[in-house]
């Protein structure tokens, strides 16, 4: 015959026992020691057993060490850094207006050197002559296309076109703007143009030399067509598209 044994209901003061480690082990261990004289054989191993994997499991775990909610850690660049702008068209654009795509690559080898970028561009009109302007804007900011990425970066507050980031005015050749030049602008520090935007616009630039406010703000280069925000990303684009084939120039004035 089967004997019945009364269940036993354990009743556990938790006691917190600090760890070096900041684990907390909720069992009063003296009290749960004599409790256990009155289980079985069987239960008392169980119990053991439980507590010895309770301890087992905060060893070793260092203060806010979380597999789910670690802090990421945000590396330190001392030497070359690099960035991509991936082009898509606005979204707001008008009808038959260009639908541009492409991208725009940086590399910079030091806070003190030269931004080059790397302009990569296709869907302008095939017989195109209007000359175009590629500025930096304040924001990376596309959730309503390029409207949102903000005015010109310009930090320093002076006059357009002296802004960082003025690229210049672009012509394309057949339906493609594919161009390297140095830019007045870093990647490094507090006026670093990362999340930041690349906005090309429909007109030319005027260099700040339109007699108006618009002018010196902006230099009138009309609508936004296209636009992309400013990424840090590894040396893998840069290395791939430095082919043979680059034209480095200056943009045109």
């Amino acid at each position: 015959m089967n004997r019945l044994v009364p269940k036993t209901i354990i009743a556990i003061d938790t006691e917190e026992i600090a760890t070096p480690y900041s684990c907390k082990v909720c069992f009063n261990l003296s009290k749960m020691t004599k409790m256990s004289r009155n289980l079985t054989s069987f239960k008392h191993l169980v119990l053991v057993a439980f507590i010895g994997f309770q301890t087992r499991s905060c060893e070793g775990i260092s203060p806010g060490e979380d597999s789910g909610t670690s802090s990421p850690r945000v590396p330190e660049f001392n030497g070359t850094l690099y960035a991509v702008c991936d082009m898509r068209p606005s979204p707001t654009l008008p009808e038959l207006q260009p639908q541009i795509y492409g991208h725009v690559l940086f590399k910079q080898n030091s806070p003190k050197g030269a931004l080059m970028a790397m302009l990569s561009l296709h869907g302008f009109p095939y017989i195109d002559n209007q000359s175009r302007a590629i500025h930096i804007h304040e924001y990376g900011d596309l959730t309503d296309g390029c409207t949102s990425c903000g005015g010109h970066y310009n930090p320093l507050k002076v006059d357009h076109p002296n802004h960082p980031g003025d690229f210049g005015n672009f012509e394309s050749h057949l339906r493609r703007i594919r161009q390297m030049q140095s830019v007045p602008a870093t990647l490094f520090g507090s006026q670093s143009v990362l999340g930041r935007a690349v906005v090309i616009h429909e007109k030319e630039d005027d260099m700040g030399l339109g007699g108006d406010e618009g002018s010196l703000l902006h230099g009138n280069a009309g609508r936004r067509l296209a636009c992309c925000t400013i990424a840090i990303t590894s040396s893998k684009h840069w290395d791939k598209a430095g082919a043979p084939g680059w034209e480095e120039v200056r943009s045109s004035p």
